[in-house]
């Protein structure tokens, strides 16, 4: 069987757009975007004011480190859920409507409906600041801030557990990455215009919560009502009527 016919035969379509909204939604939390100028700063060992002069490629070549760093966090993660969902397959409906509970769950707390979800765990020791250490800092990150992040990051984690599969569990973490990622490049390449929209992000912080949060909910209720399979079942339908035609 071709590859990509594997990939397309499946739910990664619906779920991959689904993932890296996810991320892109966990780089718009108050635990994140705050912090967006300092993580910069960090990696390239630069304060803020030498920031805003800097030429792009040492601030590109930071976060790109720096995004590799949690990636490898989020993907091995990916791949343990997905295999977790292959060697359980014979149990998966009832696990995958228990995650799609816990999905909702977490969607409340995200909405700050759910007191005491929403934390932080921070490392005691960092690496040492600039380039050397920016894969390092990444690393910390995403094992760091995990419970800060976990509403989004355990969506994207039930779906790859419904894949079961540690090849797409690594593909759909890697697209909640690459939401959460692509935004640190965007502010690298301009720093001073993504500070700008940093301040009117803030300002709206109830209504991206309430949005990010509604988000994770319907997720959650997908899985739990199996909605998701029966949207799997006819993605697949369409999928083979398309290539019929081809």
């Amino acid at each position: 069987m071709n590859p990509t016919d594997t990939v397309l035969s499946g739910s990664l379509m619906l779920a991959a757009p689904l993932a890296v909204l996810a991320g892109v939604v966990s780089f718009v939390s108050p635990c994140v975007l705050p912090l967006v100028p300092g993580y910069l700063s960090y990696v390239t060992g630069m304060s803020g004011a030498d920031l805003a002069e800097q030429r792009r490629g040492r601030l590109l070549a930071g976060a790109a480190l720096f995004i590799a760093g949690f990636t490898a966090v989020f993907v091995t993660a990916g791949v343990a859920f997905g295999g977790l969902g292959r060697w359980l397959l014979e149990y998966q409906d009832p696990i995958t409507r228990v995650l799609g509970a816990l999905t909702i769950v977490f969607g409340l707390a995200f909405m700050g409906l759910v007191p005491g979800l929403q934390r932080t765990l921070k490392s005691g020791r960092l690496p040492a600041a600039g380039m050397a250490g920016a894969p390092l800092l990444g690393v910390l990150f995403g094992l760091g801030w995990t419970p800060c992040i976990g509403p989004t990051l355990a969506a994207v984690q039930a779906l790859s557990f419904s894949e079961a599969s540690a090849g797409r569990g690594a593909l759909l973490s890697l697209a909640y990455c690459a939401g959460l990622g692509l935004p640190f490049v965007a502010t690298a390449l301009a720093y001073r215009r993504a500070l700008g929209a940093f301040g009117a992000v803030k300002r709206h912080y109830g209504l991206v919560m309430r949005v990010g949060g509604g988000m994770l909910v319907a997720i959650g209720v997908l899985l739990v009502t199996g909605l998701w399979s029966d949207l799997t079942i006819q993605m697949k339908s369409w999928i083979g009527g398309f290539e019929t035609v081809i």
